[in-house]
């Protein structure tokens, strides 16, 4: 009643205004509905309820037409021809309401019309569909997402997928054997841009020299057709065949040599001579001392290997080392004017790190096998036998140089960061510690010293009383008032023999007899 009358009192404007249907409206419209929520015949018409769903697609045209075509989302759906739109999308919720209900992680992409394949699985919805926009707008062509990242530039088109997949953008499926450059060999490692330089794809030479001119060791000097020596298998493999089609066959390392080590000049100009002089004059280390024919002594499996034999053709048979040593090692004059001596000092006077101290036969401690390795010495003989972990410790560890007679044989003098007494018990560290452990020491303080330990002495530390460094043995005075004077409350009205009253166990016990 209150409605009504409330109704009646507007004025004449409103109340024409005023529809029925409005005013009965169960709930607000959603926001995107809202500019039509007064006029409910746009969704609604009286009295015919089945006509709701055609004013649907009135207004929702691109859904329309895919239920026409049977395309899209709503056109896959089954049974959609008998379906109202408000079985799915109700109305009147509020103007925040969701009617749409799509639930991106439960939503089947296969049922549109762009299965999500490949790597399109793992990517956020947010990727492909634009916030604000609906999702059904979202773009389906590869280029439409991927053209801002094409390497290609566009210069092979838009339809991406003539050529990569789904899986991996990095794979693809482009058959080059479809082209009039069937890729072979090498070439089928060969990036496409090593090619096709800034994406030109028309008009790609195809000729070796074209792409190959600046490897072209021979500086064009052998003309313009490489595949006759060489193939796509590798670059530096040659078809051609230097036995056969010339007067020099190629042996040991000369096979492996580049054809311009020996052909300095273009072929059709000049012809290497066949002597070993001729191309390895720079390469005699004897500089012409041994004469021409290097043959007698190297042979072409390697020019450090000879076919020489010292021991049988000379005096001195090379054993370990000296076999691998070249022979300007030794020889440093004409072969015909030397007299060289076989004694190891002759040659090794400059390596003798001991600066002599070990006299002058070398032989005694060391091989021929290897100067370091296999050193026969007996440490025993010394004036240092190695004893306890001192048989363990490299010898670098005490001889810092080769000048071995120079090294301490002080403890302290290797020990001297060890010493947690900080030198206030002396150098003599063997007077405590033993060689077997540095913490195994014995040291007893009532025999070996004219100062027995007893009473709250028993408990000190050794730096409570030795706290000055020394440098022989040390000298701790032993009288009381060496290290109690502080605790004197006579102040040395009774002397210094503390003892005649007080004892050991505790300062303040006094015994007067």
């Amino acid at each position: 009643m209150c409605f009504l009358y409330g109704l009646t009192a507007m004025s004449p404007r409103l109340v024409a205004a005023a529809d029925i249907e409005t005013l009965l409206m169960p709930g607000k419209v959603i926001q995107g509905h809202a500019r039509f929520e007064s006029e409910c015949s746009k969704c609604h018409l009286r009295f015919r309820k089945g006509t709701q769903s055609r004013l649907c697609l009135d207004c929702h045209e691109a859904i329309a037409a895919d239920v026409e075509s049977g395309q899209g989302f709503h056109g896959g759906l089954p049974d959609i021809a008998t379906r109202a739109c408000k079985d799915c999308h109700s109305e009147h919720l509020g103007r925040d309401a969701d009617i749409v209900q799509l639930d991106p992680i439960d939503f089947d992409h296969a049922r549109t019309d762009f299965g999500l394949e490949g790597a399109h699985r793992q990517a956020p919805c947010a990727a492909c569909h634009e916030k604000g926009k609906p999702w059904a707008k979202a773009p389906t062509a590869c280029n439409d997402c991927h053209g801002n990242r094409d390497p290609h530039r566009g210069n092979l088109g838009k339809t991406c997928d003539n050529c990569h997949t789904a899986e991996r953008w990095d794979r693809f499926r482009f058959d080059h054997e479809d082209t009039d450059f069937p890729l072979h060999g090498t070439h089928r490692k060969v990036r496409c841009s090593g090619c096709h330089a800034n994406e030109r794809y028309e008009g790609t030479p195809d000729r070796c020299v074209a792409c190959h001119a600046i490897n072209d060791v021979h500086a064009g000097a052998n003309g313009a057709k490489c595949e006759s020596c060489h193939n796509e298998k590798r670059w530096d493999q040659s078809d051609f065949d230097h036995d056969r089609e010339t007067d020099f066959p190629l042996r040991g390392k000369h096979r492996k040599a580049r054809c311009e080590s020996c052909h300095h000049a273009p072929v059709q100009e000049h012809k290497p001579g066949g002597d070993c002089l001729s191309c390895h004059r720079n390469d005699d280390a004897h500089n012409g001392d041994y004469g021409r024919r290097c043959e007698s002594c190297h042979s072409e499996q390697g020019w450090s290997q000879t076919c020489f034999d010292h021991a049988k053709q000379t005096d001195f048979a090379l054993t370990g080392r000296h076999r691998k040593l070249a022979c300007g090692a030794c020889h440093q004059g004409r072969l015909d004017q030397e007299n060289l001596s076989t004694d190891c000092v002759s040659c090794h006077l400059d390596d003798d790190a001991h600066g002599e101290q070990e006299g002058r036969d070398c032989a005694r401690c060391h091989r021929t096998d290897d100067w370091r390795a296999r050193v026969v010495f007996d440490h025993d003989l010394t004036r240092f036998p190695l004893l306890g972990l001192h048989a363990t410790v490299t010898c670098e560890e005490c001889h810092s140089t080769a000048t071995f007679r120079d090294a301490p044989l002080r403890c302290v003098q290797c020990h001297r960061e060890d010493d947690d007494h900080r030198g206030t018990l002396g150098p003599a560290c063997d007077r405590c510690h033993n060689p077997n452990a540095w913490t195994a020491w014995q040291f007893d303080h009532d025999r070996q010293t004219d100062f027995r330990l007893d009473g709250a002495h028993a408990d000190l530390r050794c730096a409570d009383c030795h706290a000055s460094p020394v440098t022989d043995r040390p000298d701790t005075p032993s009288d009381c008032q060496s290290c109690h004077r502080n605790d004197d409350i006579h102040q040395g009205r009774f002397g210094r023999d503390c003892a005649r009253c007080h004892t050991t166990e505790r300062f303040s016990d006094v015994h007067i007899n």
